[in-house]
C-alpha cells in the first residue's frame, strides 16, 4: 500500500545489517529512479530518499549488496557514490556470441559451416537472449530426440529473439 515501501525496506536494510551475506537487489530501478519524474506523487522519492539513507548509515553492513537494472539510465544520480564498483555488461560481440551459443548448445550444436547463416542474427543480442534461444532449440532437440539443433531451428529462435528486442525495445528514432 501506499508509504509502506519505505518501511519495508528498513525491514531488509536491518537484516542486511545483522546477517552477514551476499545480497542481490534485482530490478533496482524500482527503487531506485531518478527522482522528478512527473507522475511521481512522491512515494518514489521518499522510497529513494529511504534507500539512500539507509546506505549511508555507518558501519551499516560486513555483507555485500548488489544492485542490478536494465534501465541504468533510469537511476537517481546519487546512487552512483553510494556504490564501490558499478560494472556493466554491453552486448557481446559476433565473436564473443557465437562462443557463447557453442558454449551452450554444447553436444547439440550444429555442423560448424553452416554457422555463416546464424552470424547475422546475433547483432544487438545480449547474453541472456542468446542463452534463451540456446536453450529452446536445445530443449526442442531433446524433445524431439534428436541428436543436434538443426541450424534452420536456431536461425528461427534467434529471429525470435531479435523480433521481440525490437518490439520491447525500439532503437531510439534518428532525429
Amino acid at each position: 500500500f501506499f508509504g509502506e515501501t519505505a518501511g519495508k525496506l528498513r525491514l531488509l536494510f536491518d537484516q542486511i545489517a545483522q546477517t552477514r551475506a551476499v545480497y542481490l537487489l534485482d530490478e533496482f530501478d524500482a527503487i531506485g529512479s531518478r527522482r522528478g519524474d512527473p507522475n511521481d506523487v512522491g512515494e518514489i522519492r521518499r522510497v529513494l530518499n529511504s534507500v539512500l539513507a539507509f546506505m549511508e548509515e555507518p558501519n551499516s553492513t560486513d555483507s555485500v549488496v548488489i544492485a542490478a537494472t536494465n534501465h541504468s539510465e533510469m537511476l537517481d544520480n546519487a546512487l552512483a557514490r553510494r556504490f564501490d564498483e558499478v560494472v556493466e555488461y554491453s552486448l557481446p560481440d559476433d565473436q564473443a556470441a557465437s562462443l557463447l551459443l557453442n558454449r551452450r548448445l554444447g553436444k547439440f550444436k550444429p555442423a560448424a559451416k553452416s554457422w555463416s547463416k546464424v552470424k547475422p542474427l546475433l547483432n544487438g543480442l545480449s547474453q541472456g537472449e542468446l542463452v534463451r534461444a540456446a536453450d529452446a532449440v536445445v530443449r526442442d532437440a531433446i524433445l524431439a530426440d534428436a541428436a543436434r539443433v538443426t541450424i534452420d531451428n536456431l536461425c528461427a529462435a534467434l529471429s525470435d529473439r531479435q523480433a521481440f528486442r525490437v518490439r520491447f525495445h525500439p532503437e531510439p528514432s534518428a532525429k
